[in-house]
C-alpha cells in the first residue's frame, strides 16, 4: 500500500491516572475519557472537534452513565459521523477498535479517528462505601445489577470469574511443559518482576514500585493466596482510576497537519480468533488454538518474525497468558513482555488495559526501536487479537483487511470432550485449582477430570482433608494426569485420590 490517504498512523496518545486522597473525589469513567482524549489531542496538535470517528471501550464502573458515545462527543465538542461503543468490556477491545479504525482509514471512510476507554473502580468503590454507610443518601448504585439466575454447572463448582478459571490453564500448561511447581512459579515471578520494573519507569502506571521475584513468590498477609497457584501480586489490579486514548489518522492527513515524521507510528495488520465462550467446551487447557492462530497470523500478515520486534506487550491478567503467548511468539523470558507494566502494576482497568499498552508502545517506539507487537486477551482466555506497530512503514500492511481468523482456529481445534455432569467412578485429572478466602485459608477446590471414555466432568475438592490438599498444592507430585475417583456425595460429586 503506497497511497498515503489509505495508510493509518497513530498521531496522538494520552493516558491519565486519577488518585485523590479521598477516592470519592475522583473522576468517573466519562471524566477520565475526556481527560485522556485531551492529552492525546495535545500530543497530536489536533482539535478533538475535528475527529470524524469516535470509538469507546465499554466500561463497568459507572454503568449508570449508560451509553457514552453522545455524552462523550458533547463533552469534547465533536460531531463524528462514526460514533460507537463496544458491545461488551473485553480485554481485546482496544486492539480491535484500533484495527477497525485502520480499516476505515484504509477504505477512505475517515481521516481522523479517536479511540478511548477508562475505568473508575476506585471512585466507584469509595462512593459505594459511603452509600452503604448512609453517609451519601443520594447515591445510586453504579454497578450493573446482574439478573438473578440459577448457577450453571461450572459455577456450582466455583468456576465463576476469570480468577477461578485461569488457574486451570496455569496448572495444565505447567504439566504439559514438564515444569515442577517451583519452576513454573519462578517463571511467573521473573516475568512479573520485570513488569514491575517497567511500571516503575512509566509515569502512566498505577504502582511504581519494583517487586523482586522473591516479593512475588512470598505469600503473606500482603500477598495472600487467591486461587492456586496464584497470589495477589500475580493477578490483575482493577482498583484503579485510569483512562487512555489515542488518535489515528491517514498518513496524508498527518502530513497536511504538519505533524513531524518522527511522531508518526504506523499501524500494521492484525488477526483475531476466539475460544468457545463456555469454559467446559474448550478442547484443552494446556494451550489455545485461537491464541496460537492470532499470533501466527499476525506475524505472517506483516511478514515478520519475533526477531523484528524491539518491544512486545503480552496481555497479563494472569501469568498463564503471557507464558503461553511468549512460547507461541518465541519471546524470551529474560526480556520484558510489557511496555506499560502489566495488569498488576501498570493497572488493570478491566477492558481498557490495552489502550494504555498502545499509548506506551507509541511512546517507546518514538524514543527508540522500529517495531512492536501487541497481544490482547479477554474473557476467560476467550478473546485474542494481535497487531503490530512501527516507527517505520510496514511494507506488507494493507487496509482494509479482514482480521477474523476464526475459521482457521476452528480447523486446528482438537475434539471437545462430552460433558458428563453426574459421573462417578475412575477418572484422571485434566486440571484443577484451590480457592482461598480473604483470610488466606483454603475454602474450596475443583478438579476437571476425564473419564475412561474421555468425557469431561467436575468434582469438588474437600479442602478439610489435609492429605488431599497437600497433594494438590505442595508441589511434591504433579496432580495433572494422575488417576483418582469421582465419588457421589450428598451435595454433588467429590474427588478422591486413587487407593
Amino acid at each position: 500500500m503506497t497511497d498515503p490517504e489509505r495508510i493509518p498512523v497513530i498521531i496522538g496518545v494520552g493516558q491519565v491516572n486519577d488518585r485523590p486522597d479521598d477516592p470519592d473525589d475522583g473522576l468517573d469513567s466519562l471524566g477520565l475519557m475526556v481527560a485522556a482524549l485531551n492529552v492525546a489531542a495535545a500530543d497530536a496538535g489536533v482539535p478533538l472537534t475535528e475527529i470524524d470517528s469516535l470509538a469507546i471501550v465499554d466500561q463497568i464502573s459507572f454503568h449508570s452513565l449508560g451509553k457514552l458515545p453522545e455524552p462523550l462527543a458533547a463533552a469534547i465538542g465533536a460531531s463524528p459521523a462514526i460514533n460507537y461503543q463496544s458491545d461488551a468490556p473485553h480485554g481485546d477491545t482496544p486492539v480491535r477498535l484500533l484495527n477497525e479504525a485502520a480499516n476505515r482509514i484504509g477504505a477512505g471512510e475517515v481521516k481522523l479517528a479517536a479511540i478511548v476507554g477508562a475505568e473508575a473502580l476506585r471512585t466507584a468503590a469509595g462512593r459505594a462505601a459511603k452509600a452503604a454507610s448512609g453517609e451519601d443518601k443520594s447515591y445510586n448504585a453504579i454497578r450493573k445489577v446482574a439478573t438473578r439466575r440459577e448457577p450453571n454447572y461450572a459455577q456450582l463448582h466455583g468456576l465463576s470469574a476469570p480468577v477461578d478459571v485461569y488457574p486451570l490453564y496455569e496448572n495444565a500448561t505447567r504439566a504439559a511443559w514438564r515444569q515442577s511447581l517451583a519452576e513454573a512459579q519462578t517463571e511467573s515471578a521473573e516475568i512479573w518482576s520485570r513488569f514491575s520494573d517497567v511500571a516503575a519507569a512509566n509515569q502512566g502506571a498505577w504502582i511504581r514500585k519494583p517487586a523482586s521475584p522473591e516479593d512475588i513468590l512470598r505469600v503473606d498477609e500482603r500477598n495472600r493466596p487467591i486461587a492456586f497457584p496464584y497470589s495477589k501480586l500475580m493477578v490483575a489490579n482493577s482498583s484503579v482510576n485510569q483512562g487512555a486514548g489515542f488518535i489515528v489518522a491517514s498518513l496524508a492527513e498527518a502530513r497536511r497537519r504538519g505533524i513531524a515524521e518522527d511522531r508518526l507510528i504506523y499501524v500494521g495488520m492484525g488477526a483475531a480468533a476466539k475460544e468457545p465462550a463456555g469454559i467446559l467446551r474448550r478442547d484443552r487447557y494446556d494451550g489455545s488454538v485461537s491464541m496460537e492462530t492470532s499470533i501466527a497470523r499476525t506475524l505472517d500478515l506483516n511478514r515478520m518474525t519475533v526477531a523484528d520486534f524491539d518491544f512486545v506487550e503480552l496481555y497479563s491478567c494472569f501469568p498463564c497468558v503471557p507464558k503461553m503467548a511468549r512460547r507461541t511468539l518465541g519471546w524470551p523470558v529474560d526480556k520484558p513482555a510489557t511496555v506499560f507494566g502489566g495488569l498488576t502494576f501498570g493497572g488493570g482497568p478491566i477492558a481498557n488495559y490495552m489502550s494504555h499498552a498502545i499509548v506506551s508502545m507509541v511512546d517507546r517506539l518514538r524514543d527508540e526501536g522500529r517495531y512492536g507487537f501487541l497481544f490482547a486477551n479477554g474473557g476467560f482466555a476467550t478473546d485474542n487479537h494481535c497487531i503490530v506497530l512501527g516507527s517505520e512503514p510496514i511494507a506488507a500492511a494493507s487496509f482494509p483487511q479482514d482480521f477474523d481468523y476464526q475459521a482457521e482456529a476452528e480447523a486446528k481445534r482438537g475434539p471437545v470432550p462430552e460433558l458428563v455432569k453426574d459421573y462417578a467412578g475412575p477418572a484422571t485429572i485434566e486440571s484443577f485449582t484451590v480457592f482461598y478466602g480473604r483470610d488466606g485459608a483454603p475454602n474450596a477446590g475443583v478438579v476437571v477430570a476425564r473419564t475412561p471414555n474421555d468425557e469431561r466432568t467436575l468434582a469438588h475438592v474437600d479442602v478439610s482433608d489435609a492429605a488431599l490438599l497437600a497433594f494438590f498444592t505442595d508441589g511434591k507430585r504433579e496432580p495433572v494426569g494422575t488417576a483418582g475417583q469421582v465419588v457421589a456425595l450428598g451435595e454433588g460429586f467429590g474427588w478422591r485420590a486413587a487407593p
